[in-house]
């Protein structure tokens, strides 16, 4: 985790959790900044919000990942310019994929979870690896905590597979209720068990009515 002298990237730590379900779409992250053993910062968000109903959410190297929500912002900005509406949460997966791909050869050390609501309402979720291969997803994990996290959502939620025919819908089946309730149980589970994950959880909810955010306390130690 500590930056080495022949290496110019370091990993910050933190876990990014994304759910979608028939009409919403949680996303949620934890709000520690650390290098190896020292803690930069409790308070630090990993969630930026790029449209009225999108969400992007990374961990990684924090200056890779502010340049890349910079350039993601931008892009919006000039596609909001030539068409007069905000890009839609399928739209910006394949932009925020591009962006990624584009950098392969040097690329941002930015694991990324994009969630919102797609043209139709529905909640969708985007995961990526960190030169641009995504897949739409029901939900998913990312960061220093994901092996812990993954999982238990694997457990609860059982995706159902992308070779089954005729192809059924990503979403889940919990209500948002149940599906905020389940990332705070997970987030409260990693933080015991990893050192990069706690001091306060940032949960950020989309559905028809808007964004709206809320927060729980995590361990500090």
């Amino acid at each position: 985790m500590a930056l080495r002298g022949d290496w110019m990237y370091e990993n910050n730590g933190g876990t990014c959790v994304a759910i979608a379900g028939i009409d919403y779409c949680v996303v949620a992250a934890d709000t520690r900044l650390s290098v190896g053993y020292n803690i930069l910062t409790r308070d630090h968000s990993k969630i930026c919000s790029l449209t009225d109903k999108c969400v992007l959410a990374s961990s990684g190297f924090q200056g890779d990942i502010r340049a890349l929500h910079k350039n993601l912002a931008a892009r919006h900005l000039l596609y909001q310019h030539q068409h007069n509406k905000q890009m839609s949460c399928p739209a910006m997966g394949q932009l925020l994929s591009n962006t990624l791909y584009y950098k392969r050869f040097f690329p941002y050390y930015a694991f990324n979870v994009l969630g919102g609501l797609d043209n139709e309402g529905k909640g969708c979720v985007f995961t990526y690896d960190a030169v641009g291969s995504y897949e739409r997803v029901g939900y998913s994990a990312q960061g220093s905590g994901s092996t812990l996290i993954m999982p238990v959502l694997d457990n609860q939620l059982k995706s159902p597979s992308p070779l089954l025919l005729p192809a059924r819908d990503a979403v889940t089946p919990l209500s948002e209720t149940e599906a905020v309730d389940l990332v705070k149980d997970v987030f409260a589970s990693a933080t015991e068990r990893d050192i990069y994950t706690g001091d306060k959880l940032e949960i950020v909810v989309i559905n028809a009515s808007g964004i709206k955010r809320e927060y729980l306390e995590l361990r500090k130690d």
